[in-house]
């Protein structure tokens, strides 16, 4: 069936979405056994979350880049989620969507999140015609992130390991049903107007 050309795909509850990040074991390990991330872990720096798990496989190489061994399922509130959406703009400039560049890099110097859409992949990592979202959140969205829209952290790298060992082995079925049930997330258009061309 063919996928819609940008459309967020998640593992969610009625009240939950999960995100994906990676990051080096001292950070990663801390994160999954208190539930929180650690004091190492800098609110300042821009965090990237992606709700989808094989984009976080692409990006991480299956959790092992350096710096990114420990891969983080982060459950957050799906209330959090869509402000960081409604305060977000979109990383780059897209003629029509916006009045003109110089009111882009306004809304972007404004704006706590930012949105970019990128190929989703397949489990050879390869890119796929439709794209998946990825979520950049600084200042206040950053802090908002790490206080109040955590409910639970866990450790997905031994998840990962084992899907890209049946995918080197070619049992594809089997990587696949170990593969997080990602469906279509339910954002409003209203939601979405401003990130979409």
């Amino acid at each position: 069936m063919e996928q819609p050309h940008r459309r967020i795909r998640a593992l969610h509850t009625a009240s939950t979405i999960t995100v994906y990040q990676a990051y080096r074991p001292e950070i990663g390990g801390p994160a999954a056994r208190k539930g929180r991330f650690p004091a190492a872990w800098k609110p300042d720096r821009m965090t990237w979350i992606k709700p989808s798990f094989m984009w976080m496989m692409y990006r991480s190489g299956w959790g092992t880049k350096e710096g990114q061994e420990t891969v983080l399922a982060v459950e957050i509130t799906r209330d959090g989620f869509d402000w960081a959406l409604r305060h977000s703009c979109l990383s780059s400039y897209v003629r029509g969507l916006h009045p003109d560049r110089d009111a882009w890099q306004r809304d972007l110097k404004r704006a706590p999140a930012r949105v970019q859409w990128d190929p989703e992949r397949d489990l050879h990592l390869r890119p796929l015609p439709h794209r998946s979202l990825q979520l950049g959140l600084s200042g206040e969205a950053s802090t908002r992130y790490a206080d109040e829209w955590i409910v639970s952290i866990s450790d997905v790298t031994p998840l990962a390991h084992e899907i890209h060992a049946l995918v080197r082995d070619r049992e594809l079925d089997s990587a696949t049903r170990l593969l997080p049930q990602e469906q279509p997330y339910p954002a409003s258009e209203e939601l979405l107007a401003h990130l979409s061309s």
